[in-house]
């Protein structure tokens, strides 16, 4: 059994490729054995989560996953504890599998009731696994609210009920409140919706564990992006052998945008940054960053310069984008920049070619700008994040960083996404998205390939939040900015 965390590595699968693992599986092996193993997962993590509870309280659905729960439970009463089992189905319906663990349990001594205990220590969620994704409803959508509502810890088996494996979406109106601790143990797979979008709040704590299946093979959906490789600087080194970032950005009452990106530039590493401001009125220097050289945005040649286009550019940063998707050596578009773009044709199929061309670009929409970008809605976006970052990549030819809750990186068809698991919600605030633009483009300045500059510093910037002190002061994209090389 394997504890997920930000630094893990790992392959995903979808739904249809756990299911070809699981039919190899079964195939190979004697008959109950999967259930039996999944179902003493269970009870041996709901015991290190709850070593002293009285009371278990194991909601059973009407398919495999209630299996695992009857199985649990028979597990968990050999051992003292004391499960009292709700059962939501025909037990002459059951699969035969579940229909042999809900014997098991019964032979155990296991209590079965038709409603839910008064009390529990722990509560243990079996009713929906990967083969339904429909709200529940009437009496299981009743136990579900009554378990998230609870202050007793809820383990999840498999996943979420009604989370969908693929996607990380729930039905609508099917949240999962968060008074409760949420701990997930996900068998044979690990699978791309317990990390993106709504997954990561409704598994919390995610477990993995493969049933002894690991040499059982099928093609991975997407990869955990896992920490970066940390590689020292080379003493015999100047700042040329980091390269030039160009910041184009900072529109009249927008400067902070492209300063924040290019303080990220200069502290990710970027051996030299340039500050485009499209403001006339700026001022000629930072004097907070004198590091920072500030220019007309204009007069910068782009042709050797990784340039990071958009943070705070407005309506001004258009009319300078045929050059920079023209010029720059390596780009990074975002925010505005992305906007512009979004409601050009003529741009789209600039910034199309360009990628064609072999040009190393980023871009860094988040559900918004995605929309807008695939010409959809935020809902179409959040609806399936891995499909919708394929989409823009094999769009544009570009490598994409689809933010927001497990931001999702995606290249070319031949490069598997990547969903990365570091950050939270101190990231939440305005101007952390300009940083991350800012980190990437230093990533690229040190002639970083585009797929892995964009993974990398993706990881970077939500390690920064993940290590930030609980009793520090709020994490500002200022402070965020600073600890680039961290």
């Amino acid at each position: 059994m394997q504890r997920i965390t930000p630094a893990t590595a790992a392959d995903l699968f979808d739904i249809a490729a756990t299911r070809r693992i699981e039919q190899a599986a079964a195939a190979a092996l004697p008959a109950h054995t999967l259930m039996q193993r999944a179902g003493l997962a269970v009870a041996r993590l709901a015991m290190a989560i709850a070593p002293h509870a009285r009371t278990i309280w194991v909601a059973c659905g009407p398919g495999n996953n209630g299996g695992d729960g009857f199985e649990a439970a028979a597990q968990l009463r050999h051992r003292g504890f004391f499960p009292v089992v709700t059962f939501l189905g025909e037990e002459g319906r059951l699969p035969p599998d579940a229909k042999a663990s809900l014997q098991r349990a019964r032979d155990a001594g296991v209590t079965f009731a038709a409603t839910p205990p008064s009390a529990h220590e722990l509560a243990i969620d079996a009713l929906l696994g990967i083969g339904s994704t429909r709200p529940p409803e009437g009496a299981m959508a009743q136990w579900l609210a009554r378990m998230h509502s609870s202050s007793q810890p809820v383990l999840c088996v498999d996943v979420p009920s009604g989370l969908d494996a693929d996607t990380g979406t729930l039905p609508q109106g099917a949240s999962h409140p968060r008074e409760s601790a949420l701990t997930c143990i996900t068998f044979l797979t690990l699978k791309p919706g317990l990390f993106t979008a709504q997954g990561r709040d409704a598994a919390g704590t995610i477990w993995f564990d493969d049933l002894g299946c690991g040499a059982f093979k099928d093609r991975p959906t997407a990869r955990i992006a896992g920490a970066p490789d940390s590689q020292p600087r080379s003493h015999a080194s100047h700042k040329g052998s980091y390269g030039d970032v160009a910041v184009i950005g900072g529109a009249s009452g927008m400067a902070g945008a492209a300063l924040l990106a290019g303080s990220a530039a200069l502290h990710g590493g970027a051996g030299r940054v340039f500050v485009g401001l499209l403001d006339p009125n700026a001022a000629p220097v930072d004097t907070a960053q004198p590091e920072l050289m500030l220019r007309d945005a204009r007069t910068l040649d782009l042709s050797g310069m990784t340039a990071v286009c958009g943070c705070g550019g407005g309506e001004a940063v258009r009319e300078l984008l045929p050059n920079v998707l023209y010029t720059a050596a390596a780009l990074v578009l975002d925010a505005d920049a992305l906007n512009a773009i979004a409601a050009d044709g003529a741009l789209q199929t600039q910034l199309s070619s360009r990628g064609r061309d072999g040009a190393p670009t980023v871009i860094t929409p988040h559900p918004l700008e995605a929309a807008r970008l695939l010409n959809c809605t935020v809902g179409d976006v959040q609806g399936d994040r891995l499909t919708a970052a394929r989409d823009l990549a094999a769009r544009f030819n570009v490598v994409v960083v689809l933010k927001g809750s497990g931001t999702v990186i995606a290249g070319g068809a031949d490069t598997l996404p990547v969903i990365n698991l570091s950050g939270n919600a101190r990231l939440a605030t305005a101007g952390t998205g300009d940083v991350l633009a800012g980190m990437i483009g230093a990533a690229l300045a040190m002639r970083k390939p585009a797929f892995d500059a964009a993974r990398e510093a993706v990881w970077l910037h939500g390690r920064i939040a993940d290590t930030w002190p609980a009793d520090a002061a709020p994490l500002t994209a200022g402070a965020l900015a600073r600890r680039a090389s961290d």
